[in-house]
């Protein structure tokens, strides 16, 4: 086989394996579930070296079929169905949303839950709060607001749904306080949600109505984003390739929407919390745009980024500067951008690739397969956090992988 198509994915793997004390500071490589036990949210502490202090010979002898001694997991809890999704509340991070096969999002107080045991046959956990207002299976969508307990999800139903969880915060957490939201229904019913995965199994849990629902796409809601600075704006994208821009003070239907914004599916979406104005989306045509929102109803993005090869699945702004972002999508890799750097001389320090496409300055090859989710660590300058789905590659579960970036390469 010749060239980089024709290399198997073997071999990418090798030559990535072999580099790895060149290109990282420090990396932990994690083997995740295979599925043989139920579908569990795993609460772990993981322990991220000193920079600069690694052993290049310990980083590089990983044993990647093993799990990571530096990800020390602490609590299990059995959540009913798969977990497409996990989002935490930023104002305190013991509170997490997960997306299921089903049309409601579950919202979970990960420190009161009981540790469970996944062995098979075990009972689902009970959520703590079950947020409503979904018509069909909401799967993938899924943001928490920066400055208040709000929740975004977006569905197959074509809508976006938006809830407070204000007034159930001192329930949650007894650290906060229990000031209430305004505007917030502030009842609490017993709900029945039917569980992930097609099953009959029904989760049961005090409910929480939507606060707002809002119509514009015209197919499935892939991704949501709240704006950094405020609760009341939002930003959406769908399989109809449409962004859209929500004003809730404005009522239910869109504040501008970018028509054509991508040719094919959009996958996610990302809002720069350094500069407002500024917003990723990441498509099935295998591109990243940038869009200014000063300038949408042009529907042009400011750059048009190709450094993937297959869809791209998730894009997120680094906390630590704010031109740099990462992508992921299903070809495995993981591309970290400055667009600061676009149209500028440059060495690309962990792609030594003179045909870089610009802006793209590192790129992480050590997933198998999709990468369908990764996070910057607020608390540990360039760490991040990456997961990805190794079932047909592999014949197993998924692997997640802590990454350090190198001084250099930054």
């Amino acid at each position: 086989m010749k060239g980089e198509k024709g290399r198997s994915v073997e071999e990418k793997y090798t030559q990535w394996k072999s580099l790895v004390p060149v290109l990282y500071d420090w990396l932990a490589n994690h083997n995740l579930t295979d599925g043989s036990v139920p579908n569990t949210l795993v609460i772990a502490n993981c322990e991220v070296v000193k920079p600069r202090v690694a052993a290049a010979e310990h980083i590089s002898q990983f044993n990647e079929e093993a799990r990571s001694p530096f990800v020390k997991k602490y609590k299990t809890i059995i959540h009913p169905g798969e977990v497409n999704r996990i989002r935490e509340l930023p104002q305190n991070s013991k509170i997490v949303a997960t997306h299921t096969d089903s049309p409601d999002v579950l919202i979970w107080d990960v420190e009161a839950q009981p540790n469970r045991h996944a062995v098979l046959g075990a009972a689902d956990s009970r959520p703590d709060l079950i947020l409503t207002g979904h018509q069909e299976n909401a799967e993938f969508a899924l943001a928490m607001c920066p400055t208040e307990p709000f929740v975004l999800s977006g569905g197959k139903d074509k809508l976006v749904v938006l809830w407070s969880i204000h007034d159930h915060i001192s329930t949650l957490a007894k650290e906060q306080g229990p000031t209430k939201s305004p505007g917030s229904t502030g009842t609490s019913t017993k709900h029945a949600s039917k569980g992930g995965g097609g099953n009959d199994n029904h989760v049961e849990g005090p409910s929480v109505e939507a606060r707002g629902i809002y119509q514009g796409h015209d197919d499935t809601v892939e991704d949501v984003q709240f704006c950094p600075s405020s609760a009341q704006e939002f930003c959406s994208v769908g399989d109809d390739s449409c962004l859209i821009l929500w004003d809730a003070r404005a009522g239910s239907t869109p504040a501008i929407k970018v028509e054509k914004a991508h040719n094919a599916d959009i996958h996610c979406v990302d809002w720069n919390r350094h500069d407002i104005n500024l917003i990723l989306t990441g498509s099935a045509d295998n591109t990243i745009h940038m869009f200014d929102r000063r300038n949408l109803s042009s529907g042009s993005p400011v750059h048009k980024l190709v450094g993937h090869s297959a869809a791209v699945l998730c894009v997120q702004w680094s906390p630590d500067k704010s031109s740099v972002f990462g992508s992921s999508a299903e070809d495995g890799i993981l591309n970290i951008w400055d667009h600061e750097k676009i149209g500028k001389r440059q060495d690309t320090t962990g792609l030594k690739a003179p045909n870089a496409p610009p802006g793209l300055f590192f790129q992480h090859a050590g997933h198998r397969d999709k990468v369908v989710d990764f996070h910057w660590n607020t608390s540990d300058p360039w760490t991040i956090v990456s997961v990805s789905d190794d079932c047909e590659s592999t014949n197993g579960g998924g692997t997640l992988q802590v990454i350090k970036l190198p001084p250099l390469s930054i």
